[in-house]
């Protein structure tokens, strides 16, 4: 967090429970996703590189997913 603290936006809190909504209702589901983080870089690639020797993938099975919040949502 540190090293790239000038490219954070937002820390995130964790994600907690799931509900899946359509025409026929709400459901409870599960997803993987526990956490978000907001950052800015210079493309999807520079942020995905940002991660590739992040400590939290020294954990079994551990993966991190970068997703792009596309230009003109406000952030």
């Amino acid at each position: 967090m540190e090293k790239n603290d000038s490219m954070i936006v937002d820390k995130g809190l964790p994600i907690g429970k799931t509900k899946h909504i359509t025409a026929d209702g709400i459901t409870d589901i599960k997803n993987d996703l526990n956490w978000y983080l907001v950052i800015e870089a210079e493309s999807h690639d520079a942020a995905a590189k940002l991660f590739v020797a992040h400590p939290h993938l020294d954990i079994p099975q551990a993966y991190i997913e970068v997703m792009e919040i596309p230009s003109g949502t406000g952030m």
